[in-house]
């Protein structure tokens, strides 16, 4: 899933920037100058009308991609980033979590940037409370049971 959102979000980038120099080539272009003595010419309005067209065909697509990024990467970040605040702060002492790095250990501690968690007895370190991974439930098995 993360392969196809940098994917995704590289292909939006060059064509975002393929975008932007066509509407600064649009923007950049002159008016067609008329053409001597027969009947005026073509002085600035059909430029202007192929100019607003082209800014309109423009829109829709770059619409269409803000709606995408929106709507695969940013709401489904921001939705995960609220469920790993909402888990840090329901640590509490005592309850035994898992951290990034794959230690399992118990909280003896709660500070205000990290946690104090007993690995082993008389192993205590001190972490960041971004590196806990998942929080267990106390009677929760573990995943390898041995048969006696």
């Amino acid at each position: 899933m993360l392969k196809a959102a940098r994917i995704i979000a590289v292909t939006a980038a060059v064509w975002a920037i393929t975008m932007i120099s066509e509407v600064a080539a649009i923007a950049a272009e002159q008016e067609i100058p008329s053409c001597g003595g027969f009947g005026g010419g073509v002085s600035g309005g059909a430029s202007a009308g192929a100019e607003g067209s082209g800014m309109m065909g423009l829109m829709f697509p770059l619409a269409i991609f803000v709606m995408i990024f929106y709507f695969f990467i940013i709401r489904p970040q921001k939705k995960r980033q609220k469920q790993q605040d909402n888990l840090i702060n329901s640590v509490a002492k005592g309850d035994q979590v898992i951290t990034i790095g794959g230690f399992f250990g118990t909280v003896q501690e709660v500070r205000d940037d990290g946690f104090i968690i007993e690995l082993a007895k008389d192993v205590r370190v001190k972490i960041l409370k971004s590196a806990v991974s998942t929080k267990r439930a106390l009677n929760q098995p573990s995943a390898r049971t041995e048969d006696k």
